[in-house]
């Protein structure tokens, strides 16, 4: 069974509804003895992110996340959840993360060439040599949609695909069975839902 992280911060149905139509059984989980009970857990996201930070610090979830994670269960991050998974992110002050990977969630604005902010449609994901473990059924250049105005920057060896938007923005990352998508899969069509399969049949 997957477990979806409830913080109170994502949009748990849009995902939970993509899970369903995989058949997959998929269930919402707010303690860690919830987690416990689950196959992998997926951490969705959205807003900013210290708001995002100080809501896992209070619910407690966010030491059960990296309890399970350091347990070896397979966990993904969505959107502002992979951006969770980094040391720091460094939206309206700096912010302190899951640590799970090493780096930090910085601005795009340097990079972008006066493009819009925040990158919001369908982009191409670039795969890097480590193509990474959720990718099984997708090909190279798949179109996937972000709605972003941060990305991470974190060691080339955990970044498993990227994204042209003027320059190219960090699209998902892998460590071990760690692994994080800056896009949502879930409002990513058919193309998403076997980036949610790949990640499940982990």
């Amino acid at each position: 069974m997957v477990g979806i992280i409830d913080y109170g911060v994502g949009n748990l149905f849009s995902l939970k509804s993509s899970l369903a139509y995989l058949g997959i059984e998929s269930e919402l989980v707010n303690s860690e003895s919830a987690i416990a009970k689950c196959d992998r857990i997926i951490l969705p996201g959205v807003g900013a992110f210290g708001d995002a930070a100080l809501a896992l610090k209070k619910t407690g979830m966010g030491d059960a996340v990296i309890k399970a994670a350091n347990e070896k269960m397979p966990l993904m991050g969505i959107c502002l959840g992979m951006q969770l998974l980094f040391e720091q992110g460094l939206e309206f002050g700096v912010h302190e993360g899951l640590g799970l990977i090493p780096g930090k969630v910085v601005s795009i604005e340097p990079l972008v060439n006066g493009n819009k902010i925040p990158h919001i449609g369908w982009n191409g994901l670039v795969f890097s040599e480590n193509k990474g473990d959720i990718y099984k059924y997708t090909r190279d250049g798949e179109f996937v949609y972000f709605v972003h105005s941060f990305h991470a920057e974190c060691p080339a060896e955990y970044i498993t695909a990227r994204t042209e938007y003027s320059s190219l923005l960090t699209a998902s990352v892998q460590k071990g069975n760690v692994m994080g998508a800056q896009y949502h899969p879930e409002k990513s069509g058919d193309a998403g839902l076997m980036i949610l399969k790949s990640f499940c049949e982990i």
